[in-house]
């Protein structure tokens, strides 16, 4: 039986209504981990009513995580996140039914522990678990709201839904892992996944209810330092030359060139000088470089970064093979910058290399 008094307040919204209540509680919804992102997620979805709330960390909980995991406490220091995060749950509502795994998602046990859920969250730190829940959610028909967060910036958007992009119509290769720093490695704004993670929250109830908008097809970036939200478009089964519309603006489509090493290099030496940008890591940075960079930044920082990259000159914008680069200058379409200026380096650093070994300065 669904509480209706608890959930007035829903029930008053003429697009959730008792009918949206009554579903919200007849869904099941998958929170893989239970961390920054995860702690927003199950505290908002179980307010709401989610019925089942299936819980999947391998993790315990640490005295660094209570500065953003919000569902933890001091006393729960060394326990696993699970049975912290499902306490939490059954006080608020003792109605809801929490499902824990205390283990890691893999290729091994993915399959078995989403299969049945309406939607799936993603809470992890690591891009490979992403590339897992795309290519899991995607063969079992599931939609999932992706996150991430880093620093002082966070992205959130839909993927799978109604024949909607998935993960890799975005982010089509992923970098070496041991190159992506986590929350650990690199600092978080404490509330900045509480940020993410309701909008995270608020995806997964538009999915399950079919109302509203959805991020199917954006990705919304938020920028707590400066205060600012922004959003960009995308499409399924894009090609090297993505097509770029920035939500705000009017719907010119925007395109950027593509260039590969030898052109390039030829057109260098015929007195092309761009400005040549950087946007691996600062670790892949310093490790190996070309020697005629202008700046480096990482893919993910391109937007906080535009005062450094001029707008009255073409830019070459680079990482290992390609993709990131790709995913830079759809920052930068989005901060205004010209699509016949930009230029994205196929192959990368290692095409380059591979043309002119001369050009690159190792660490």
């Amino acid at each position: 039986m669904v509480d209706l008094e608890r959930h007035a307040r829903h029930v008053m919204l003429p697009q959730v209504g008792a009918e949206g209540v009554k579903r919200l509680n007849r869904s099941s919804v998958a929170c893989i981990g239970a961390g920054g992102l995860g702690c927003p997620v199950m505290q908002y979805l179980a307010a709401a009513g989610i019925g089942k709330i299936t819980i999947i960390d391998d993790d315990v909980v640490d005295i660094t995580n209570l500065q953003r995991q919000i569902l933890h406490r001091s006393q729960d220091i060394g326990i696993p996140k699970v049975d912290s995060a499902k306490r939490f749950i059954n006080e608020l509502d003792p109605s809801v039914e929490v499902i824990t795994h205390q283990v890691r998602l893999s290729s091994q046990n993915a399959s078995q522990l989403l299969k049945g859920h309406d939607v799936v969250v993603d809470g992890t730190d690591n891009i490979p678990s992403r590339y897992l829940i795309n290519d899991t959610c995607r063969d079992l028909g599931i939609p999932w709201v992706y996150a991430s967060i880093y620093r002082f910036e966070g992205q959130i958007s839909v993927f799978n839904f109604n024949n909607g992009p998935d993960y890799r119509d975005l982010f089509s290769e992923a970098p070496p892992d041991e190159l992506v720093p986590s929350c650990s490695e690199a600092g978080v704004l404490g509330v900045l996944p509480g940020m993410v993670g309701s909008i995270q929250a608020s995806e997964a109830i538009k999915v399950i209810l079919g109302i509203g908008e959805t991020l199917s097809g954006r990705l919304l970036i938020i920028d707590a330092l400066s205060t600012t939200i922004r959003t960009l478009n995308f499409e399924a089964n894009q090609t090297m030359e993505r097509q770029v519309q920035e939500s705000e603006t009017s719907e010119e489509e925007l395109m950027f060139q593509s260039i590969n090493p030898v052109q390039a290099i030829e057109k260098m030496n015929k007195g092309w000088k761009p400005f040549i940008l950087d946007v691996r890591s600062e670790m892949e940075y310093n490790q190996a470089h070309l020697n005629i960079v202008n700046h480096q930044v990482s893919h993910e920082e391109v937007l906080s970064a535009v005062d450094s990259i001029p707008k009255d000159q073409d830019i070459l914008v680079h990482c290992r093979s390609g993709q990131r680069s790709q995913v830079a200058i759809l920052f930068l379409l989005q901060a205004g910058y010209d699509g016949s200026s930009l230029y994205n380096l196929d192959e990368g650093i290692s095409g380059w290399a591979a043309v002119d070994p001369d050009g690159i300065i190792y660490g």
